[in-house]
């Protein structure tokens, strides 16, 4: 189950916008995923979960751009995609020496968990089930203080390097500061393989157990916030149109229109930062931390 909708052939496309429901075609994937979701992906019945599907746009306030908005990096910067973009990456090597030096600079070094991270922490503190499903690779829901077996990462996170040939895996500190003492590109240190980071790039599979947990966590939820995502990266996009239809109420918070508007019973256009502490609020127990 490859993520879609970016670079074909190393050459950037537009990304597809698509009709949300069964005509989706991403929707065969997500209802094919495996069934098989750990112990504890889903709290007990009787305890009403909530749903967070995070995208870029919940981390731009952290100082970290988005890809899509009006200022994101595929549209200042076409070309960036190849840089994720696996069949790019791995037969380009001025893509990959291009990509290591974008690492290197990347802001989420810098980053921190801003207001909206935190207001998802804390409604998990309340004592409401959460679940985060997050498109994003920055660990900043984790350092807001939210325990890792609550953070479905679908595309994996940006803190470890893996090699392509061996799988053998080793940090990104580690390998950023071999590129600072001079290695444009370096290899695996076990067996020269190809390096990249422990990310699902354009045209990667997602991890199946993973996106297992995530299908069981939308059809579970009472409650499926969106927030900061366009709903055009398949096959997580589609967990909100499974949410919906499996009853839950379908909350989306986006600066720009989504493909799941017409499904959703709200839709937020104002700054994350003030609509997501605002909408968690409502969702928290009565005398919980404010």
């Amino acid at each position: 189950m490859s993520v879609s909708g970016g670079a074909a052939g190393c050459s950037p496309t537009g990304r597809q916008r698509f009709a949300p429901g069964r005509r989706d075609p991403a929707y065969a994937e997500v209802m094919g995923a495996p069934e098989n979701a750990p112990p504890g992906s889903v709290p007990p019945r009787g305890a009403p979960l909530v749903a967070v599907l995070s995208g870029a746009g919940i981390s731009t306030d952290s100082g970290i751009p988005d890809y899509r908005g009006p200022q994101g990096l595929w549209r200042r910067d076409p070309e960036a995609e190849k840089l994720v973009t696996y069949d790019c990456y791995m037969s380009d090597p001025g893509i990959r020496r291009r990509s290591w030096r974008m690492r290197g600079e990347s802001p989420v070094w810098r980053a921190r968990p801003n207001v909206a991270h935190a207001a998802v922490a804390r409604l998990e503190r309340s004592g409401v089930p959460v679940r985060v499903i997050t498109q994003n690779v920055d660990g900043l829901h984790q350092a807001a203080g939210l325990p890792d077996r609550k953070v479905l990462e679908l595309h994996g996170n940006s803190r470890t390097v893996v090699c392509t040939a061996c799988g053998a895996r080793s940090t990104m500190e580690r390998a950023l500061e071999r590129v600072a003492a001079g290695e444009e590109d370096p290899a695996c240190e076990e067996c020269g393989g190809i390096l990249k980071s422990a990310t699902v790039m354009f045209g990667q599979r997602l991890d199946p157990d993973v996106l297992a947990e995530a299908v069981a966590v939308a059809k579970a939820c009472e409650v499926f916030v969106a927030v900061g995502t366009s709903l055009q990266v398949r096959p997580a996009a589609s967990l909100a149109g499974l949410a919906a239809e499996s009853g839950a109420r379908l909350v989306i918070v986006n600066a720009e229109p989504t493909p799941y508007d017409p499904l959703a019973d709200e839709v937020l256009r104002e700054p994350i930062g003030e609509a997501l502490p605002k909408l968690l609020a409502r969702l928290a127990p009565s005398g919980a931390e404010g």
